[in-house]
């Protein structure tokens, strides 16, 4: 199955999901890599990772960019070439559309808009919610049933990952660096919070559930 669904997050942000079904024969054959890409890919031993790989570029590919159109900064963080920049033959350091990327088992996920962003896509399993102590306030999880704690469980733990994502800094830690208000799991939204470096920083963070996933998404207020 190709492309699966679109989330729109707001007027300037869209998430694009492609469901893994294809082969890595016919997803290699089907995404033009550049080099750095097809040297990274060869590096690659799982097969599951290599999918991730190539159906991130294939939704690249759904949008009108290419393989060609990513790269990646000192960090590892991705960053979009801006094509008319681009010909003008100008520096594409400043970029009016961010990009994040996210793969998880049967998905890919990329995220576009005109802020920096991050997001997550995480399956919903019972080992998130067992190791829960360790990356959350687990009061969070009080009167809820076992399935709505390892979905809740799991939103926390990706809007932590996108807020990583994110800041893209070293030495940020989950439990002592990023906090997360109060939420439900029907308001599909929440607030989270940074302090780290003397530094404060708030975010908006919006979820949505993908079959048997979570998708999460962080941005700026």
């Amino acid at each position: 199955m190709p492309f699966f669904k679109e989330i729109k997050i707001n007027e300037h942000t869209t998430a694009y999901f492609w469901k893994i079904s294809e082969d890595i024969d016919w997803l290699f054959e089907n995404v033009p890599l550049n080099e750095k890409s097809s040297t990274r890919l060869q590096t690659m031993s799982s097969i599951e990772h290599k999918k991730g790989f190539l159906t991130v570029r294939m939704l690249l590919q759904h949008i009108g960019f290419t393989d060609f159109d990513l790269f990646y900064d000192a960090f590892g963080k991705p960053h979009l070439e801006d094509k008319s920049k681009k010909a003008k033959g100008k520096s594409l350091e400043s970029n009016n559309q961010h990009i994040s990327i996210s793969h998880s088992h049967e998905f890919s996920c990329i995220c576009i808009s005109n802020q920096s962003i991050g997001i997550d896509l995480e399956k919903r399993k019972e080992k998130t919610l067992k190791i829960a102590p360790r990356f959350m306030d687990i009061s969070h999880l009080e009167n809820l049933s076992e399935a709505d704690k390892i979905a809740k469980a799991t939103v926390v733990w990706g809007v932590k990952e996108s807020v990583f994502k994110l800041k893209n800094e070293k030495g940020i830690s989950f439990p002592n660096h990023i906090s997360e208000s109060r939420f439900q799991l029907e308001d599909k939204k929440g607030k989270a919070h940074i302090n780290f470096n003397n530094a404060s920083e708030d975010f908006l963070f919006q979820f949505d559930f993908v079959d048997d996933y979570v998708f999460v998404c962080v941005m700026n207020v």
